[in-house]
């Protein structure tokens, strides 16, 4: 009896035409119900990049800010340096190292030291020349451009915490999370840029009393966390944002001439020296690997859909390492 109900059986898998294989293919495409490898993927993004299997940005650890500080001062004075060459040359090469970055760092489907820091180095001089484009031949205040980028970052903020509900690097794990990671830096460069101009300049501080400036400033998010229960992912946005001006500043009291508060040792070899010290500090990284992310734990939460009496689907942490 029980022996003929499993030939019965084992016969309409083979002939029924809604068999396991079916189902399983038609329940994927469930209205409400979106595939895992396009979770997070981005629309046009998505069809020429892989979807990330971790975390795409490094751990948080000391040297990450000495790279970023490092990486900020080496744009800074790139830039300079490239805009000898003009707006067609300079800026064209410029962005050519971003568009490189770009892709290098979206081509990969977990966090590689070289290309994060390739396309956040790009960024640094890109950023600074976008700040500088819109000061120097559109002619924009300082002022005007700090508020510019200050109100574009707020928006950033704003519309990824809408669409993401967390701004912590710890979830940059979709492709459509990292867009938003990458964009925030752009205009924390480009705000950085601006914000230290205006102090150096503006307000008359000159370089070095700016670069002193922002490297107290840089304390106080961290101070507020440690001391006063700062949220931690407030205060690590409010230090990243203070890295580019207290960086620039820096490199530019290297670079810039004694008429404007610099000691005068040029905008290229300052970025040489920064250059090798950045690519010093990143082959470390890459051989070492002390800011991998460990990966996030798979969920114990089932999903379930109520309307077509499917099977329990096990939902796993979209930044869940499984190469």
């Amino acid at each position: 009896m029980h022996g003929a109900r499993r030939l019965r059986a084992h016969a309409e898998s083979k002939t029924c035409p809604m068999s396991t294989e079916s189902r399983h293919r038609r329940s994927s495409r469930t209205p409400g119900i979106e595939p895992r490898q396009s979770r997070g993927q981005l629309p046009l993004l998505g069809r020429i990049f892989p979807a990330p299997v971790a975390a795409k940005v490094p751990e948080v650890i000391f040297i990450f800010w000495v790279l970023k500080i490092f990486s900020t001062a080496g744009g800074e004075a790139t830039s300079d340096y490239l805009k000898t060459y003009g707006n067609i040359k300079g800026g064209g090469t410029e962005v050519l190292l971003f568009v490189v970055g770009l892709v290098l760092q979206f081509a990969t489907r977990r966090y590689r030291a070289f290309a994060y820091w390739f396309l956040a180095y790009s960024i640094a001089i890109f950023g600074t020349g976008v700040s500088d484009f819109l000061h120097l031949d559109v002619g924009i205040p300082y002022a005007g451009t700090t508020l510019l980028w200050a109100a574009v970052l707020a928006a950033i903020f704003m519309i990824w915490q809408r669409s993401e509900e967390t701004l912590s690097i710890h979830s940059i794990t979709t492709q459509r999370r990292e867009a938003f990671y990458w964009a925030t830096v752009f205009a924390t460069f480009a705000l950085g840029t601006a914000l230290g101009d205006f102090t150096a300049t503006t307000l008359n501080l000159g370089y070095l009393t700016s670069g002193i400036l922002f490297g107290v400033v840089i304390l106080i998010p961290a101070l507020a966390w440690k001391g006063f229960g700062l949220n931690s992912i407030a205060a690590f946005w409010m230090s990243y944002v203070v890295t580019r001006p207290l960086g620039a500043s820096f490199a530019d009291y290297i670079s810039k001439p004694h008429g404007i508060s610099g000691i005068d040792f040029g905008d290229g070899p300052t970025a040489i020296v920064f250059a090798l010290a950045v690519l010093v500090l990143v082959a470390y990284l890459a051989i070492a690997r002390p800011d991998i992310q460990p990966p996030l734990a798979r969920s114990d939460t089932k999903t379930k859909s109520t309307k077509m009496g499917m099977h329990t689907l096990d939902s796993a942490a979209p930044g869940l390492d499984v190469e």
